[in-house]
């Protein structure tokens, strides 16, 4: 700087970071992250973390459980479609299925959203999405972070992670042990192509010249971008009451995610034993079967 020249007083806001708009998203959420706690919950959206207090009366022998997932490129399914308000469904179902492969509950969740530029009124529709599922599987959102970071994403860019605690009786544990001969393999519907396997799906759209917003006669009367957009099922309930139930013994659970049959359900079994999978003994939802032609996709691709 040269004697006499004035520079300009810089700030946070003008290096793309607006506090303001923060604090706009926080009183957005704080209704809906707030109907989520339970008495267990300690802390409020003040606190620097989130506290929650462990009823141990119901367990011998408590373990912990973890799990932590994002949405993956879906969110880019989302941003072109402008439509956010299943993401935080997909969040949640993300990492509360993975725990229940163990046969653990969830606890408390916590979320954290990264952009380029905060958008308050879109981070109370995700958060919102957030706050429902978890309350779909008795969880509490008990904190999480939105971080407003220019250059590291484009201003309407956005990312969002989750991570969920939960709880199980160390002797109630399901592993992969448990598994015998003859036993019985069940599958369970998914919703849809839920947050896997997105970046195949948008190299079909890319190459393919596939449009978002057009029907396609296969795929039904919504639209393809509706469709794509369809929030995980989340396995929490169907899941708490089969293993409530006396007479059956669950020895083993696989949440079917990127890896597919071979590498989740391979993960829950033996390497003594194999599983049979009868093709034909279930319905394949339209939408796999679209895109599967659409981009000559192999069977075990699939």
């Amino acid at each position: 700087m040269f004697d006499g020249e004035k520079s300009e007083s810089l700030s946070y806001k003008s290096s793309g970071v607006d506090l303001d708009r923060a604090e706009k998203a926080l009183s957005l959420i704080k209704t809906s992250v707030t109907s989520t706690f339970s008495r267990n919950v300690l802390s409020d959206l003040s606190s620097f973390c989130g506290l929650f207090e462990l009823n141990l009366k119901d367990y011998k022998n408590p373990v912990l459980t973890s799990s932590t997932d994002g949405v993956g490129t879906k969110l880019l399914i989302a941003k072109e479609m402008n439509c956010f308000k299943y993401i935080g469904q997909d969040l949640v179902a993300m990492c509360v299925n993975d725990i229940l492969c163990c046969g653990s509950r969830p606890l408390f969740f916590l979320d954290y959203i990264a952009c380029g530029k905060i958008d308050p009124e879109k981070i109370q529709i995700i958060v919102g999405s957030i706050s429902e599922s978890c309350k779909q599987c008795k969880t509490s959102l008990i904190g999480g972070e939105t971080a407003e970071m220019p250059d590291m994403y484009q201003s309407d860019d956005i990312d969002i992670a989750g991570f969920v605690v939960g709880i199980v009786e160390k002797e109630n544990i399901i592993t992969k042990d448990l598994v015998r001969e003859n036993d019985l393999l069940v599958g369970v519907p998914s919703s849809g192509i839920h947050s896997n396997g997105f970046s195949l799906v948008r190299k079909v759209i890319k190459e393919k010249n596939l449009d978002l917003n057009k029907v396609y006669r296969e795929l039904g009367e919504k639209y393809l971008g509706d469709i794509l957009l369809t929030p995980t099922r989340i396995y929490y309930e169907l899941v708490s009451r089969i293993i409530d139930i006396d007479n059956i013994r669950v020895h083993g659970i696989a949440h079917i995610t990127g890896g597919g049959f071979y590498d989740n359900i391979r993960r829950i079994v033996p390497e003594y034993l194999d599983v049979k999978i009868k093709r034909g003994s279930w319905e394949v939802l339209p939408v796999f079967r679209f895109f599967q032609k659409m981009g000559n996709i192999s069977d075990r691709e699939m």
